[in-house]
């Protein structure tokens, strides 16, 4: 049930759609501006004009990422449809040229808001499972707009007197639509909401976007997303239900066994780490017994990509990620169900309840402001008084983790809150250590696990692993975990106040907002490295200079040779090409949408780009040997809808959808407008040097250099950027901490 999150991307991206137009829109009008204004002479003029809209993206997208992650993605949203409504009035007025800057201008903000957000929206409002393909969505809806806009250009161009004012001007009535989803029909991002401490409206978003009631893990998830930096290690577990690792096991190793919770009652798990190996060793111990670990003879390529290959060839054969990594925890939860509470629950509760080192403070009250522990099931879900238990023994962690309902029946099957999408697991485990005074001390760490390789539920089997085995005849998986701070943990909270977990409410984390000086954490760095990197390259590959000016360069190509016989011009020639081209664009983002989360970003990036540089090489060699009038122009044709439909499968929409699944929730908004900027800056220089590179070194020099560029892209692709297909965005921030302390030392040794 996601026909929710499926209809709000869709509206989301009709901003791309308002782009799109736009930039079909200019692309035809232009033609006819340069004759009323006499720009023939002057190609400066003609570029400012298109890239002036590109600088007013600039311009708003240096703030505009703070200020969403102060007020909001939707009010940005609504602000973007407005620009785009303003300008496309004062474009269909327009009497001088500078009139119509200004109105460009006024556009560009409009195109800089949405561009920069609404791939944040979606992949904040998106299940994991499916979130490449609904970050798809703003690649096809764009190319749908460039469509429409081709047509309406070509009828309007047959006409006696083209109008440009009216080919520019009607961009007003689909932003109206725009306007009317945003206010009307877009939810609030359910991340940002929690990220200021409202978490009953993320409960409700959450449930509307995933049609069901039960959205306790994914609410814990967003909360673990609050955090940035920290230690994060790997940790490898032989997990059972209750206490089926504890049979026919040494009792000296009992010390070495631990206890998951998840965050509904009743379900607990016994953990036996894996012993006998490096956690981070030569590169990630995570990848050292699966294959994987090929690539390190290779000191090129980032540890990181390794790391998140790791996770994506245990399973290749699978498709949507949905939740089968974990075929045994439905019956383990079933099994937790009906099993009394097992001697270790007992004991810890006790241990906890009559401790009053372990007792949060001011944990008094039943509603949303009093949530001081990770394990969220009872404070952030309920949305009503009448829901809530009071706490017991002075409001401790553990007690209020016993206040919820343990599992919903679904068609037989039993449905956890602990799943958090892609085959991933949140848990918490308790840990205590003996302080300078004798006296203990303890907290929670969080857990997301992941099953390893190792088939799960083999009754009357033995399967024997590094540093232990699993026991005979019982349930039991082998799992890889993520363990670090929960994120409402705090040093200085620690230093203050010696009470247990130290935990606090989403809302005073929120209090401190993003800060510059998370950008230099470890996985926040490397993850911006990536995604500027990935935009610099996407536009120096040259396509959003083809697409505003595909009309030329069709028309230097000699377009107009195919379509002489049906009586146009060749201006009309040219547009009605662009829009046959926009067109065969559409299914190839459609098998873009299919693929995304199947095959996954980085391998199309890998497949798609060799095809760009082969098709940029024949438009050269086409325009450098004489080939004929009819046969230079064919060649070029089909180069030109090539390079537009294989780019549009990898190189267009998935920088946009990396950059905004690879940062954390709190500085999302902040490093998604750095990569932002990248972009516009880049697509200015792009754009505004194209008319002048056309005239100077000619259609083929041009795209030589977006073909190596495109060859360097490949190289940057292939080294540096990983795989982020089905995990949850929390996952994938954390793994980038881990893969900058592994790159960190690698270098050190």
């Amino acid at each position: 049930m996601q026909a929710g999150a499926v209809l709000i991307a869709f509206a989301a991206a009709i901003g791309n759609l308002l782009q799109g137009w736009d930039n079909a829109t200019i692309a035809g009008s232009i033609l006819y501006i340069k004759k009323e204004f006499n720009l023939e002479s002057q190609p400066t003029m003609e570029g400012l004009i298109v890239a002036m809209s590109l600088i007013g993206a600039t311009i708003i997208t240096t703030f505009s990422g703070a200020v969403s992650d102060s007020i909001g993605r939707r009010p940005m949203l609504i602000i973007s449809s407005v620009l785009y409504f303003i300008s496309g009035l004062i474009m269909f007025w327009s009497p001088t040229v500078y009139v119509l800057l200004l109105a460009r201008l006024i556009d560009g903000f409009g195109i800089g808001l949405a561009v920069t957000l609404v791939p944040v929206y979606i992949s904040e409002t998106a299940p994991s499972d499916i979130r490449g393909l609904l970050n798809t969505f703003p690649q096809f809806t764009g190319s749908a707009g460039m469509f429409l806009s081709y047509c309406m250009v070509f009828g309007m161009s047959l006409m006696a007197q083209p109008n440009w004012r009216l080919m520019l001007g009607v961009l007003f009535i689909p932003s109206l639509l725009y306007f009317i989803l945003t206010i009307f029909f877009l939810p609030e991002s359910p991340r940002w909401l929690v990220s200021k401490g409202r978490m009953a409206e993320a409960k409700q978003v959450l449930q509307r976007l995933r049609g069901r009631e039960d959205v306790s893990g994914e609410m814990a998830l967003l909360v673990e997303g609050l955090g940035v930096g920290g230690e994060t290690s790997i940790e490898e577990y032989i997990i059972g239900p209750g206490g089926e690792l504890a049979e026919d096991q040494d009792p000296a190793t009992d010390k070495d066994k631990i206890m998951l919770y998840g965050p509904e009652e009743g379900l607990s798990w016994v953990a036996k780490p894996v012993t006998g190996q490096s956690i981070l060793g030569s590169a990630l111990g995570l990848t050292s017994r699966h294959g994987s670990m090929a690539n390190q003879g290779s000191t090129l390529v980032d540890p990181l990509v390794t790391l998140f290959g790791s996770v994506h060839e245990k399973l290749p054969e699978m498709g949507s990620m949905r939740s089968t990594l974990f075929p045994n925890f439905g019956s383990m939860f079933s099994t937790a169900e009906q099993q009394p509470k097992t001697e270790q629950w007992d004991e810890e509760s006790a241990q906890r309840d009559d401790d009053d080192e372990y007792a949060s403070e001011g944990a008094g009250g039943d509603s949303d402001d009093n949530v001081h522990t990770p394990l969220l099931s009872r404070q952030t879900t309920s949305l009503e008084g009448k829901d809530l238990v009071p706490p017991q023994a002075h409001g401790s962690t553990f007690s209020m983790r016993r206040n919820s309902s343990l599992t919903q029946a679904n068609a037989g099957e039993a449905v956890s809150s602990m799943g958090i999408g892609g085959g991933w697991q949140l848990a918490w485990k308790w840990s205590e250590r003996e302080g300078a005074d004798g006296k203990k001390e303890g907290g929670f760490k969080r857990i997301y696990l992941h099953q390893e390789g190792v088939p799960g539920s083999r009754r009357g089997s033995l399967v024997s692993l590094p540093g232990g085995e699993i026991p005979e005849g019982g349930e039991y998986i082998q799992a890889a975990a993520l363990v670090s701070q929960p994120a409402l943990y705090t040093k200085d909270l620690v230093g203050q106040k010696l009470v247990g977990p130290a935990m606090v409410h989403p809302s005073e984390a929120a209090t401190k907002g993003p800060s510059w000086r998370d950008l230099f954490e470890g996985g926040v760095k490397q993850a911006l490295i990536v995604g500027v990197g990935i935009q610099f390259l996407q536009q120096f590959a040259g396509i959003n200079g083809v697409l505003y000016y595909t009309p030329q360069i069709l028309e230097q190509a000699g377009v107009e040779v195919l379509l002489k016989n049906i009586g146009i011009s060749s201006d009309s020639a040219s547009l009605l090409i662009s829009a046959l081209t926009t067109l065969l664009m559409l299914p190839s983002i459609g098998v873009a949408m299919k693929l995304m989360d199947i095959a996954g970003r980085r391998s199309l990036l890998l497949r798609t780009i060799p095809v760009l540089i082969a098709s940029l090489i024949v438009l050269i060699l086409s325009n450098l040997i004489d080939l004929g009038t009819v046969l230079h122009a064919v060649l070029s044709t089909v180069s030109v809808i090539i390079y537009f439909c294989c780019f549009v499968m990898g190189f267009g929409p998935i920088p946009n959808i990396l950059c905004a699944e690879i940062f954390p929730t709190k500085v999302r908004g902040l490093c998604i407008a750095i990569c932002a900027l990248t972009f516009w800056i880049c697509d200015i220089i792009v754009t505004y040097s194209l008319p002048v590179m056309l005239t100077s070194i000619g259609l083929a020099g041009v795209f030589g250099i977006y073909a190596v560029v495109c060859i360097l892209a490949m190289i940057f692709v292939y080294l540096k950027v990983p795989e982020t297909k089905g995990m949850p965005l929390e996952v994938i921030t954390e793994f980038f901490a881990v893969g900058a302390r592994a790159k960190t030392e690698m270098v050190a040794n």
